[in-house]
């Protein structure tokens, strides 16, 4: 009866070792899976030698991309679970009448598993904000008013 006891507390034992070492691999295969990020940036009239296409991997940082660990950092910063880091400005919101200049740019790929298909400009604060916020990825534009 002790040998048959012993034998079940393995039995459980293995079984509760085996969600977590599932678990484990099932975490090690999704930061393994992220080598599919994958963005191609399409920059124009930005001036400065801004202007270009430029393509950028991550995990492991690599590409074109003039800053690739940087653009691949900020990207990673700014995503955030049931939200679309490349989304539009909200609709509705007040935004300032400032004008940021006629750069425009696509950012088209894959990113945490999604596609991605966005388009930024600088006609107003809220869409300088959200180019902005983006900077490395796309180029540092600086103020309007230092335009």
């Amino acid at each position: 009866m002790l040998v048959t006891a012993a034998s079940s507390l393995t039995a459980v034992a293995s079984l509760a070792a085996g969600p977590s070492t599932a678990y484990a691999a099932s975490a090690a295969q999704g930061v393994a899976g992220r080598d599919g990020d994958h963005l191609t940036v399409t920059v124009q009239n930005a001036g400065k030698g801004l202007d270009g296409t430029f393509e950028l991997r991550c995990h492991p940082h690599g590409g074109s991309h003039p800053d690739p660990a940087g653009a691949c950092a900020v990207v990673e910063r700014n995503t955030r679970w049931g939200e679309d880091v490349f989304g539009p400005a909200p609709q509705g919101g007040v935004c300032t009448m400032q004008y940021g200049g006629p750069a425009t740019a696509r950012i088209t790929g894959t990113w945490a598993g999604r596609p991605v298909d966005a388009t930024y400009d600088r006609r107003d604060g809220c869409r300088i904000a959200r180019w902005d916020r983006l900077v490395p990825l796309l180029p540092d534009l600086g103020s309007p008013a230092s335009s």
